[in-house]
């Protein structure tokens, strides 16, 4: 998959004052949705008019988190809610939409927002080589951008680059990545880009080899990824935590800022910063 930022496009049209991105966030109610929620509405430049989540659908009762982890929702801005993201996009006025859902959706959920013409910031990991390709062709037939980000955390961009730059001198790699147990995916996102950027620097010197990934699910963690290079009597260890998900908050709000100015399927957040 190519990674591109084009050319300024004319953002989404949405809400009286243009100056404002009017943001639904989708899977609100999840660990990385609600701290999303509370991020967006604390932001001047942002207003979260609608958060969708199944636990929203008539009938359903309770919510997708923990009684530790659940925002005030009292503290947020005016907003709808809904358990369903097409009732969401078709009732409200909307610029961008942030999904943070689970990997059996956010497939579906992307291409209900192509079909609509609404940007999206994708932070659920799981898409599969066809998904992203089928996400590609949709992207650029609707003209309307979509940032696929696996890590918001600024760190870990780094952290990418800098396993980029060592595979130019280094040809044996391994990667450890370590998550949380309640995360549904494995290897995360983050470890299959980072494998991914390693693998391409090496074919571009004509090295072919695979970077194997080792997962480790456990209370206790939240994010966390090691690169290891090894080579001839040393070591070079890349090492990258995230000790909260407000770590994430920084750069899913650059990208709901800047996405609109996208062409078609980017994957990765260092192309908006």
């Amino acid at each position: 998959m190519t990674s591109m930022s084009g050319e300024e496009q004319t953002p989404h049209s949405g809400g009286a004052d243009a100056a404002v991105i009017r943001v639904v966030v989708s899977g609100a109610l999840g660990r990385m949705g609600s701290t999303t929620c509370s991020a967006v509405d604390a932001d001047p430049a942002l207003t979260l008019i609608a958060r969708v989540d199944p636990a929203f659908a008539p009938g359903e009762e309770g919510a997708a988190v923990s009684p530790s982890e659940e925002r005030d929702s009292s503290a947020l801005g005016p907003r709808n809610d809904y358990g369903d993201l097409s009732a969401a996009l078709d009732a409200e006025d909307v610029d961008v939409v942030v999904d943070f859902t689970v990997p059996t959706v956010v497939r579906d959920n992307v291409l209900t927002c192509l079909e609509r013409h609404i940007p999206v910031v994708v932070g659920t990991t799981g898409l599969s080589p066809d998904d992203l390709k089928e996400i590609e062709n949709r992207a650029s037939e609707a003209q309307t951008p979509v940032l696929v980000a696996p890590n918001f955390a600024l760190g870990a961009v780094l952290m990418m680059e800098f396993a980029r730059q060592a595979a130019r001198h280094l040809q044996a790699c391994e990667i450890v990545e370590l998550h949380h147990d309640r995360k549904v995916d494995a290897p995360s996102g983050t470890s299959k880009l980072t494998r991914l950027r390693i693998e391409e620097v090496w074919r571009q010197m004509d090295f072919e080899r695979e970077v194997p990934i080792h997962s480790v699910r456990l209370p206790g963690l939240v994010a966390h990824q090691e690169v290891i290079f090894g080579n001839l009597g040393e070591t070079l260890t890349i090492r990258h935590d995230s000790l909260s998900r407000e770590s994430f908050m920084p750069g899913v709000l650059t990208a709901v800022k800047r996405v609109q100015g996208l062409q078609g399927l980017v994957v990765g957040l260092e192309n908006v910063l």
